[in-house]
């Protein structure tokens, strides 16, 4: 039981989950409610989106496992009373796991790939899992490469979705000119634009958060390269781009009087992002990010959770 639960907190299972939550809720409250309205078919079958959910479950497992694996000593530093990785589960079954459930990953990717003829999907999840690799052993030790490649790996959560959904659209016959392949990609982008930013503004947060582990061994991430406050400057600023545009998007959806929508963004997303910002030039000590970030992962989920409007406003 006691290995059991340690390789549920390696591969961050709460993490997964919300992975798993963001692709099928995108699926239930975008896809289908437009394919609906075009009184159309799904143009890939529901197993297969299945079949992709876990597919990207298991890579991003793979990838948590093999941060984990690199990051051993930073670790002892950072958060020495939740290690696992040879503390609980010696290296060497890590980097096991890490190749199992990779495989496993893209295994599933290629099968879906052919069964849905997407043809960029198999090398696509290939690359991220060759990314994660990478972002492990080089880009998070550097300046702020590695946190943009999380933040697209973020982005690419929703992105797979809705790309392979444009993709059968336009190359199914009857389909294209019929569902409004263009609504699903706006959906697509604004909640992959939403899922980049936040995850970029966590991602430096966090920098902060572990500069005492990062700096002993070497890793260049932007407060250690130049400074705690061009670090919350460059977090402030994002969180204002942030803001800024969910404010226009609130006016934009306001014009069909989508009323309960606009009113759950400004409590639940803009709010909290205010406060964030607020509380973002008073955090000194490494606790204060670490509650700066338990609150950025709070808009995260309230703004997934924000697709339901277009379950109930896709009429």
């Amino acid at each position: 039981m006691k290995l059991l639960v340690a390789f549920l907190r390696l591969v961050r299972t709460l993490n997964l989950v919300f992975i798993a939550f963001t692709q099928l809720l995108f699926l239930y409250c975008v896809i289908i409610p437009v394919f609906q309205q075009a009184n159309m078919p799904l143009a890939i079958p529901v197993h297969l989106f299945v079949l992709l959910v876990i597919a990207s479950v298991l890579i991003a497992a793979g990838g948590y496992i093999i941060n984990d694996y690199f990051d051993l000593n930073i670790d002892q530093v950072n958060k020495p009373g939740r290690l696992v990785v040879e503390k609980i589960i010696k290296r060497r079954w890590a980097i096991v796991w890490h190749w199992v459930l990779s495989a496993i990953g893209i295994l599933i990717s290629t099968y879906v790939a052919w069964k849905a003829r997407v043809w960029w999907l198999a090398p696509a999840n290939v690359g991220c899992v060759i990314a994660l690799w990478l972002y492990s052993t080089t880009f998070k030790r550097k300046l702020l490469s590695g946190n943009i490649v999380i933040s697209l790996l973020t982005a690419w959560t929703v992105m797979v979705v809705g790309f392979m959904v444009h993709y059968r659209i336009i190359k199914t016959p009857g389909l294209y000119g019929v569902v409004e392949a263009s609504k699903i990609m706006r959906v697509t982008f604004l909640y992959a634009g939403f899922a980049f930013i936040i995850s970029l503004i966590r991602e430096v947060i966090k920098d902060i958060e572990d500069m005492a582990g990062d700096e002993k061994y070497g890793c260049r991430t932007m407060p250690i390269a130049w400074g705690v406050n061009v670090s919350k400057v460059f977090i402030g600023t994002w969180l204002i781009v942030l803001i800024a545009a969910l404010m226009i998007v609130q006016a934009y959806v306001l014009t069909f009087e989508w009323w309960w929508s606009a009113l759950y963004c400004v409590m639940l997303i803009i709010v909290p992002l205010l406060y964030i910002l607020s509380r973002l030039y008073t955090a000194y000590a490494s606790a204060d990010f670490h509650r700066l970030s338990n609150w950025v992962k709070f808009v995260m989920l309230t703004g997934i959770l924000s697709m339901i409007f277009f379950k109930i406003y896709f009429r």
